[in-house]
């Protein structure tokens, strides 16, 4: 029997606008500081205020995002919001006030929020039902690559370049969102919106309930992430090797690459047990040896365990999420899964800051980070075995 097809048109091309969106992220998180404290004169918590700004945007904006989605044409949502997009990114290169790259990184927030939901959304659509866990599992790999190639990108541009070719490459990025976001227009049986007969608004507009374990078991993970993604670059200047860093990015990233194909057939062929036990498994015994690094080949053996562990949890309660729901509210799923990671990044700076500031990063990775990773995987085996 032929399998169904994955790599159509439009499955490439909302994994590649959702690459270049995100990449767009990265790009800033790692360079816009430097810009505001170089070419602006401004301090570290000025610096800092442009990734807040951001957060703001993405967190509020997010149910309202899976709310429109459910409710309007999605082609054209999709299309209105990656044209938007690339107007803040053309914004950037002339409104060069502390003021003004905070209304733009607002509106950036907000506009990631609904583009990257829409693309997400329509991603689960298009896939086949039979090859759902491996297609979420490939289109999570975008932001995963972006992860590595943003910050790169970043700091290369605003080092060697300068601040003009920075916001000119982000420019660049919002014509290649827009074109591969749009490239095939859906079947109209996928993009109208599906009439529910109910008046007024209600919280279920907003949040899909159903995936708010999932979702929230999602977040938890996340969490224990971000507190890697935000910290590695002063434990690894504590360690001696902030060199290094970017090889650590590049070795997880590949790993994930790796192993997706395997891990997205044994969840879609086996079920989720398959994936997430074993994940669990990877993710805390990487947890503890990232705690302990004390070379650079202890940085790099950790980082193929946690991208083993990471790259088999994240796409796994996506799909969760998303499968819990209709087909009609596969909007409002995959935002409020999204909404979940938004929040939980965010609190992992301001939680993990005060348990690295007074107990050291070994033992907040070692374990803090194992801790939450075992409370994950009891709360998940509580939900699976009710």
């Amino acid at each position: 029997m032929e399998r169904e097809q994955l790599w159509t048109p439009e499955f490439f091309g909302m994994s590649s606008s959702n690459l270049f969106m995100y990449m767009s992220q990265y790009i800033m998180v790692a360079a816009l500081p430097i810009f505001i404290l170089e070419n602006l004169g401004g301090n570290d918590m000025e610096a800092g205020l442009a990734m807040s700004f951001f957060q703001i945007g993405a967190v509020t904006f997010r149910p309202l995002a899976g709310r429109l989605i459910d409710v309007v044409n999605k082609h054209q949502m999709l299309m209105i919001s990656t044209l938007a997009f690339f107007f803040v990114m053309l914004a950037f290169n002339w409104f060069h006030s502390l003021a003004s790259i905070y209304v733009l990184r607002l509106l950036h927030g907000c506009i990631f929020a609904l583009a990257t939901t829409a693309a997400a959304t329509m991603v689960v659509l298009v896939l086949p039902s039979a090859r759902k866990g491996e297609g979420i599992g490939y289109f999570a790999l975008s932001t995963n690559l972006a992860m590595v190639v943003g910050p790169f990108l970043g700091l290369l541009l605003i080092g060697q370049l300068g601040s003009t070719a920075l916001f000119a490459f982000l420019t660049l990025l919002g014509v290649m969102i827009f074109l591969t976001a749009n490239v095939r227009r859906l079947p109209e049986s996928m993009i109208l919106p599906v009439a529910s007969g109910k008046k007024g608004i209600h919280l279920y507009d907003f949040i899909e309930f159903k995936a708010l374990i999932p979702a929230g078991l999602g977040g938890l993970v996340f969490f224990a992430y971000g507190g890697i993604l935000t910290f590695i670059p002063l434990y690894a200047k504590q360690l001696g090797l902030q060199s290094d860093t970017s090889l650590f990015f590049m070795v997880f990233a590949f790993i994930i690459v790796l192993t997706r194909p395997i891990i997205g057939r044994l969840f879609d062929k086996k079920g989720p047990e398959w994936t997430i036990w074993p994940g669990f498994l990877f993710f805390a015994v990487g947890m503890v040896l990232f705690g302990q690094v004390s070379s650079v080949s202890d940085l790099l053996v950790s980082a193929v365990v946690l991208g083993i562990g990471f790259g088999a949890l994240s796409p796994a309660f996506q799909t969760l999420a998303v499968r819990s729901a209709a087909p009609s509210r596969a909007g409002v799923a995959t935002a409020t899964y999204f909404w979940s990671l938004d929040i939980s990044v965010g609190l992992a700076a301001a939680i993990m800051s005060i348990v690295a500031a007074s107990y050291g990063y070994p033992f907040m990775y070692s374990i803090a980070n194992t801790s939450i990773v075992i409370l994950t995987a009891i709360c998940y085996g509580i939900w699976r075995y009710r």
